[in-house]
């Protein structure tokens, strides 16, 4: 039993041996886990967050007629740059049948009612001409004189005012026939000019077309779209999320994907106070006055264009990857491990600062001549610089 138990003792041992010597020999095989370093540079960092939007002028004028009828001929078309009171298009009017008669009948009234006070101030002038001759007599009163005197008078500003209500009604004919009339100026024209400087945006009528002027019941027919292309802005829209992180004021760097290479700068000017759900998602408008630009480079109203909002910026400041920085499990201090030798590494608490999800921005704690370690750098495959 003796010899037995020996032998089994033995075997475990020599099994117990082989079991190391294997473990051994295969953790020298692996290949040791060897620290690169990186150190810090300096650059500009800068947090942002982006909306997606369009380009738009920041005001748009619509012009529309005033009064109705068909376009008789258009001079202008989209693009073109025209002045304040320059003629964009020309209207037939088309009288309304009703309205014409009733104006025509109008007239013929106002001259019977003229007829009439001119009839009643020659009689009042026959009357006032025997009574001035016996008044010059002395054989009537100064005060009877007077009541016909005043009764003449009266006689002759009706036929004043008939003879004006007979001009009003022969306007009023001629605005219905024909759109216009003389001693109106602008008030009623059958021409459709500018009231602003700028640009042909659009020119949604043809000649033949019908328009409609502006009243109580109707917007009217708009005749062109003018708008300054000088003064431009950015409409987009930002999601809930980033709405809290953003204020008025803020700068923009509008970027437009039918100019490459070119970024204009904006100001954020209007955030809207109440958001819209689109797509399961509430969405907040926001608008920025772009720059003054200092080239002639044409910004098309409508292009699409994103707006990089500019949350905080640190320009020329000490940086690192902010895939170097740890942070301590039970207090969250960020540090960095800094290399004291061949693979020997110290610990630096250190203070961050603007950060854009790649860099850091580094306030203390380490130099630019400081060299980091890379801590979570992958492990080169087998084969690949290995021990074999």
């Amino acid at each position: 039993m003796k010899r037995t138990g020996t032998i089994i003792t033995l075997v475990l041992i020599a099994v117990f041996f082989s079991i190391g010597i294997w473990y051994i020999y295969t953790k020298d095989k692996q290949d040791p886990v060897v620290y690169t370093t990186e150190q810090a540079t300096n650059r500009t960092i800068v947090k942002k967050t982006v909306a997606t939007g369009s380009i738009v002028p920041k005001e748009e004028v619509l012009i529309k007629p005033n009064i109705s009828g068909i376009i008789k001929e258009v001079y202008v078309e989209a693009g073109d740059n025209i002045k304040a009171g320059d003629l964009i298009a020309q209207i037939d009017v088309v009288p309304n049948v009703s309205s014409l008669t009733n104006a025509k009948n109008n007239i013929a009234g106002a001259r019977t009612t003229v007829e009439t006070a001119r009839l009643a101030l020659a009689n009042q002038k026959s009357i006032y001409d025997r009574q001035k001759a016996l008044f010059d007599k002395g054989v009537i009163s100064a005060n009877d004189f007077d009541n016909i005197r005043n009764t003449y008078n009266a006689a002759e500003q009706r036929l004043k005012q008939e003879q004006v209500n007979l001009r009003s009604a022969s306007q009023n004919y001629d605005i219905i026939k024909t759109g216009t009339t003389s001693g109106l100026g602008n008030a009623a024209t059958t021409q459709i000019r500018s009231t602003i400087t700028g640009m042909i945006l659009d020119v949604p009528v043809k000649a033949g077309n019908q328009v409609i002027e502006a009243n109580n019941f109707n917007d009217g027919t708009t005749v062109a779209t003018l708008a300054d292309v000088e003064k431009m802005i950015f409409e987009g829209k930002v999601d809930e999320s980033e709405v809290g992180k953003i204020k008025e004021d803020l700068p923009l760097e509008i970027t437009v994907g039918a100019i490459e290479n070119k970024v204009f700068d904006a100001t954020l000017d209007y955030i809207a106070p109440k958001g819209v759900a689109e797509n399961g998602a509430i969405q907040f408008e926001i608008k920025g006055t772009l720059a003054k630009k200092d080239d002639d480079t044409f910004i098309r109203a409508g292009l699409s264009a994103n707006a990089s909002i500019i949350l905080e910026k640190a320009e020329d400041v000490l940086s690192i990857k902010e895939a170097l920085v740890q942070y301590d499990p039970k207090t969250k201090t960020p540090y960095v491990e800094v290399a004291t030798g061949d693979q020997e590494f110290e610990r630096r608490d250190i203070e961050v600062g603007v950060s854009d999800g790649i860099f850091v921005e580094v306030k203390s704690g380490i130099t630019a001549d400081d060299n980091i370690k890379v801590w979570n750098q992958l492990k080169a495959p087998a084969g690949f610089g290995g021990r074999g």
